[in-house]
């Protein structure tokens, strides 16, 4: 497929829409889940001021629950549109559709969801793209299902033909392979020109083996926005600053070096003696504008700087990510946008 017309959109072009999947008792949530449904409810509100919101509900009796916060958040009901679909968890990004597009053509990309290289049980994350499908949700020529690990946060598209992920990840879900044969699947998949790897980078309280959207993301000319830390005395500060370098060492198709963008670091945030995962790069880019995680930190502030600057022309909102990131995941993580057209 690598010669295919088809490619992976970056995230900053144009959207339908962007789904979630609300929390219920049966989910990992369920300890939290008042105080998880009140967070959910406003990354919703803040989605839903750029484009339309697809809600994932696993029964009538969620679906009840969620069109009530929703409706006393603010949500214009035209807004929203809810689906059936069983899931185990809410991380969309990782269980959802990757699509590809080719002008008016779009092909859904099904790979296999293991439960983050078998963490969690993950037998009907693994069927929600067929369940979308199935249930008409997309105008798509092709859905084509992929019997190779592999999630949405683990990689990101310039929108050009290079994908970016983390040796880290991919070799936890096939240790027997490869990086050659990883690359092949991977440019052949998504019909990419190249993959560039990044060898270090990693945060504490991420049970994902290091995904790519917790750690550096494109950004358009040529930019890449990435975490960054400052802090000597951090056990990330070494595996972070060797990032770094790799990330400055990288070239476009061009030959030229990227413009980088260095996000701040964020305190510590520790919950019940573990420490979670703050990071900044896990925003979410939709029309007109980026929802970005902030943490309650003096250093917020700047990272919305910093996004702001990558992503020129659009709105910058900051959402509270502290109630995410106590199930190892921020805004990103939560949400998986569907280019423009793809929705039917």
């Amino acid at each position: 497929m690598k010669h295919s017309r088809f490619r992976l959109p970056a995230e900053w072009e144009p959207q339908a829409g962007v789904i979630i999947a609300w929390p219920h008792e049966a989910t990992d949530w369920a300890p939290r889940l008042d105080a998880i449904e009140t967070a959910y409810a406003g990354l919703a509100r803040t989605i839903a001021r750029f484009e339309p919101l697809i809600v994932c509900v696993a029964d009538a009796s969620v679906r009840d629950r969620a069109a009530r916060r929703l409706e006393a958040a603010g949500i214009a009901a035209g807004r929203v549109r809810f689906v059936d679909v069983e899931y185990d968890d809410t991380w969309l990004r990782d269980s959802g559709p990757i699509t590809l597009a080719d002008g008016n053509d779009f092909r859904l990309l099904d790979f296999r969801f293991t439960g983050w290289g078998g963490k969690y049980g993950a037998s009907r994350d693994d069927r929600v793209v067929e369940t979308l499908v199935a249930g008409g949700l997309f105008r798509a020529s092709v859905h084509q299902r992929i019997e190779w690990a592999l999630e949405g946060g683990a990689i990101e598209s310039d929108g050009k033909g290079t994908i970016l992920t983390t040796w880290r990840c991919l070799h936890q879900r096939h240790p027997d392979m490869e990086r050659d044969e990883m690359t092949r699947r991977l440019t052949d998949a998504f019909a990419a020109e190249r993959v560039l790897w990044l060898d270090h980078g990693y945060l504490e309280g991420d049970d994902t083996d290091a995904h790519i959207d917790t750690l550096a993301r494109f950004a358009p000319d040529d930019a890449i926005v990435f975490q960054a830390c400052d802090d000597m005395a951090d056990p990330h500060y070494d595996q972070l600053a060797r990032m770094r370098e790799e990330l400055t060492a990288l070239r476009t198709l061009d030959g030229r070096p990227y413009r980088l963008h260095a996000l701040p670091w964020a305190r510590a945030i520790v919950d019940d003696g573990r420490r979670l995962a703050a990071s900044y790069a896990n925003y979410l880019i939709v029309d007109g504008g980026v929802v970005i995680p902030s943490y309650g930190d003096p250093n917020d502030a700047k990272a919305a700087a910093v996004i702001a600057a990558a992503h020129p022309g659009r709105e910058i909102v900051p959402v509270d990510a502290r109630p995410l990131i106590w199930q190892n995941g921020s805004v990103h993580c939560l949400t998986m946008q569907v280019p423009r057209g793809a929705l039917a």
